[in-house]
């Protein structure tokens, strides 16, 4: 079950629609918050927010899809559900790219979007968590000296103290201080456990 931080965001200007999935996500446990308009919506969540969105493509005031773009330039990682009642491929390659985890066409079965959106919350945790795990690596990253980073990068390809010496040109045991500096800074105790948080980092976009 999704934790109490986890919401569905129905966004939808059709008041029936709304009311429908509102009830109909209230009775699978999940909780759900409702907007008739995507400036609704935007004015009231946060990028700390977790759980996801299911998005109407056709609104008045603006439309699912730049609703999509807009998330991402104001930085809401949400994972996207769109739905709609006028299936259009070119639009559900439009969301897709854009990194929607589905595209439902009205009348659609209830239970397959609530099966839809646990696995787009669940994806959404994943994320967070991972945000999270590197948000922290990368703190300690930040304590280490310009030259204890180079080190933790060769040491994390598996390069031997020799190899790193010749390669920084420093000596031996100059490497092997900046090594243990850099295992206790970083909180591991091997190259393999150090190899993981580099590989964290990368994942997270610091190289």
């Amino acid at each position: 079950m999704p934790d109490e931080q986890s919401t569905v965001f129905v966004i939808d200007d059709d008041a029936a629609v709304r009311d429908a999935l509102s009830v109909h996500l209230d009775l699978a446990g999940l909780p759900v918050r409702s907007f008739a308009s995507a400036r609704e919506f935007l004015a009231a969540v946060d990028s700390d927010q977790g759980g996801c969105a299911v998005i109407d493509i056709r609104m008045p005031d603006q439309d699912g899809l730049s609703l999509q773009q807009e998330m991402i330039r104001h930085g809401l990682t949400l994972p996207v559900i769109i739905i709609t009642g006028h299936g259009d491929v070119d639009a559900a390659v439009t969301a897709f790219r854009a990194g929607a985890v589905d595209f439902l066409q009205k009348p659609f079965d209830e239970d397959v979007l609530i099966e839809r959106i646990r696995e787009a919350i669940e994806r959404d945790r994943r994320a967070r968590r991972l945000s999270l795990e590197v948000s922290e690596i990368r703190s300690r990253f930040n304590l280490l000296s310009p030259r204890e980073q180079e080190v933790m990068g060769l040491v994390a390809q598996g390069h031997s103290n020799k190899v790193i010496a010749i390669r920084l040109d420093i000596g031996v045991r100059t490497v092997e201080t900046h090594r243990a500096k850099v295992l206790e800074k970083m909180g591991v105790r091997s190259a393999p456990e150090l190899a993981r948080l580099k590989m964290r980092l990368d994942e997270g976009g610091l190289s």
